[in-house]
């Protein structure tokens, strides 16, 4: 069947396999997925052409009515450097992943029905840069032994704190997004973050911990509900942009003027602010780009009108974006 799901960066193979499957990746390809499982041979013979080609990933995903069991077939993949199993349905075991070459870079693990497995086994990846688990969390003190990483992020997982993550001294990017882990403290302890995500996670009331990050560039908030009030950035010199996405708590955007050299401001969906609130910003040395998304019209054009930055809103006498395009009111 070849590749079914045709696209500018991936290409989908089946069995049998074809030398359609097999044909010259160009550039776009970044990734080489499955959703049922290829014979033994044909699996060898993959391997060996993705050899070929180290920076792609293999994608496996799906696996329904049990296609994909389990990971054993990794043992024929001894040099890939990036792996990604996610939406799986009925894969009965992650310990495949153990069978990867110790030069692994970049893993990600989503969603599964697999019954949890222990991160022990990730220890091995020593050269392991990017790791993103959604849902995996025994073991996880494992995580702190992957002294290469730089980009983690963690889904629909509960921490106690941020302890387990301090002894990853290159981490420079860590997104957390669901479950319950919401206490930062240790946050500025945590390599040499310069961008971190929060997003729905429940319990989170407190981010005061991103102001005591000294080489944080960027950051973005999104759905905290318990969080009411922002801190002061005055001493965060690096900080250059923000956004902010449905953080209903939020009323004061004074303590983000104070970022001294802030660049870029986004409010996505920020409905219950009045575009009085981006008067703190009027004057504001650096700042240069900003988009108000203030969820109408008529706060959009006002915002627009106090700090003009960006493109103007739609339905501004100066956007030359079609109405078509217009927001809700």
């Amino acid at each position: 069947m070849g590749r079914r799901f045709p696209g500018p960066t991936l290409r989908e193979v089946c069995s049998p396999l074809t030398e359609e499957d097999l044909a010259p990746l160009v550039p776009e390809h970044t990734t080489v997925q499955i959703s049922s499982r290829l014979t033994d041979d044909e699996f060898r013979r993959l391997a060996d052409f993705m050899t070929g080609y180290p920076d792609v990933r293999l994608r496996v995903y799906g696996g329904y009515n049990g296609s994909i069991p389990d990971l054993d077939f990794l043992r024929f993949f001894p040099r890939l450097r990036r792996f990604s199993v996610d939406a799986i349905y009925d894969l009965a075991s992650l310990d495949g992943i153990g069978l990867l070459s110790d030069e692994l870079e970049d893993l990600l693990i989503g969603w599964t029905r697999s019954k949890r497995f222990s991160l022990r086994t990730l220890a091995k990846f020593s050269r392991l840069r990017k790791l993103y688990l959604e849902g995996q969390q025994k073991q996880f003190e494992a995580i702190g032994e992957l002294e290469a990483l730089e980009d983690l992020t963690l889904r629909s997982i509960t921490l106690p704190d941020l302890s387990a993550l301090v002894p990853l001294r290159r981490l420079t990017s860590l997104d957390i997004k669901l479950g319950g882990t919401h206490d930062l403290a240790l946050l500025p302890r945590v390599g040499r973050l310069t961008f971190v995500e929060l997003w729905r996670i429940r319990g989170m009331v407190d981010v005061s911990p991103l102001a005591d990050i000294e080489t944080l560039e960027r950051f973005f908030l999104q759905t905290l509900k318990g969080v009411t009030a922002l801190p002061s950035f005055a001493r965060s010199p690096n900080l250059r942009a923000v956004a902010l996405d449905t953080m209903k708590g939020i009323t004061d955007l004074a303590p983000l003027a104070h970022a001294p050299n802030l660049e870029r401001l986004g409010l996505i969906q920020m409905c219950q602010l009045e575009p009085e609130a981006l008067r703190p910003f009027i004057g504001h040395r650096t700042l240069k780009d900003g988009s108000w998304g203030l969820c109408s019209d008529r706060k959009n054009i006002a915002a627009w009108d106090l700090l003009p930055l960006g493109d103007p809103p739609f339905n501004h006498p100066k956007s030359t974006a079609p109405n078509r395009f217009r927001q809700p009111r």
